[in-house]
């Protein structure tokens, strides 16, 4: 038996692109996510989307403050 498709507002991660997003929508045999932030939205197959737990997102979450507050890399 198959796990029920995210609903709208969970945060998953896709496996596939490894990226973590909010579930926008579902359409058809997608499910379109948003990242966290905010950016463009991206499909994505049910099946190849995991939970995230509050302790990964919250690891997301820094990482990309990290990356907003240093736009020049590292030196």
């Amino acid at each position: 038996m198959s796990e029920p498709a995210p609903a709208i507002g969970d945060t998953v991660r896709d496996t596939v692109r490894g990226r973590v997003g909010v579930v926008m929508d579902h359409l058809g045999t997608y499910l379109q996510l948003r990242p966290v932030h905010g950016g463009c939205e991206w499909d994505a197959r049910p099946e190849y989307v995991q939970p995230i737990a509050q302790a990964d997102l919250l690891g997301e979450r820094v990482a990309q403050a990290n990356a907003r507050s240093n736009p020049g890399g590292s030196r």
